[in-house]
Parts: structure tokens; sequence; C-alpha cells
């Protein structure tokens, strides 16, 4: 899925493609350790998806009037 795609997602889309995300990234690292992976490649694909939505529901939650914003320590 693109990104143009995934901004238009709804915040409770957004959840369940982070757990769809989720899911694959871990029936990737199952076949990877057990040398069942075709394209190792695909495990961080996987992991950069990840990375795009969950950074898109943090936006989301961010640009909504009246959310607390929480601080985050690095």
């Amino acid at each position: 899925m693109e990104l143009k795609e995934l901004r238009q997602l709804a915040p409770e889309e957004l959840r369940l493609r982070e757990q769809d995300v989720r899911e694959e990234l871990l029936r990737l690292r199952l076949k990877l350790r057990t040398n069942q992976l075709d394209n190792p490649a695909s495990c961080r694909q996987a992991r950069r998806n990840l990375a795009r939505v969950k950074t898109l529901l943090r936006e989301k939650e961010l640009a909504r009037p009246g959310a607390p914003v929480e601080k985050r320590d690095a």
C-alpha cells in the first residue's frame, strides 16, 4: 500500500492495518528463521510499512484538536 493511500485511511482503519502488518512481520520472521523465506528483503519492507503506519497514526493523533500531547523522552 502506498503512502498516499495510507494517508486517506481513518485512524481505526490504520490500527487494523497495523495489526495486519504486525502479523505479516511475525510470519515473515518465522519463515526467515526456518529457512523457508524466498526473499529476505520482504522482512525489511514489512518493518518499514509498520513504521509508516505507526507514524501516520501518531500524526493523526497529534492533529486532533484537544488531544493530549504526550511528551516522549529519547
